[in-house]
């Protein structure tokens, strides 16, 4: 499966996402985040790109629900990954639209990425490049 969920711990679930994502099971997975948002409130995300090779060209990426009904639950996004999916993934995130932050981390720093989400500093939004 391209994408599976894992309760990591506390309020943060990991997302871990290869090959090809598609939007049906982007789409599955979506509604159990839903689910754990309605159970547990804030979660923060950690999204690893494994062997990643982009999303399925699909006219439905465009559908913001999601978003709309659950960004604010959503209190930190860290994504994990190769550097070619930077900028991507960023998008993909809404980095520059969601009040959480948002923060890219190379495939060798998902240490520094599970610190970056435990810690309680105030939002900056920062997904520069270092």
């Amino acid at each position: 499966m391209p994408i599976e969920m894992h309760h990591e711990h506390d309020t943060t679930y990991r997302l871990d996402i290869s090959r090809s994502l598609g939007r049906s099971e982007f789409a599955a997975c979506a509604a159990r985040l839903a689910a754990a948002i309605r159970q547990q409130g804030a979660v923060k995300l950690l999204c690893v790109l494994h062997a990643f090779e982009g999303w399925e060209s699909h006219d439905g990426w465009s559908d913001m629900g999601f978003y709309t009904k659950n960004g604010d639950a959503i209190s930190r996004i860290a994504i994990v990954g190769n550097e070619r999916w930077r900028d991507e993934s960023l998008m993909f995130a809404a980095a520059g639209l969601r009040r959480a932050p948002v923060e890219y981390f190379p495939e060798s720093g998902l240490a520094q990425a599970r610190a970056w989400l435990s810690a309680e500093t105030s939002p900056s939004n920062k997904h520069e490049r270092p």
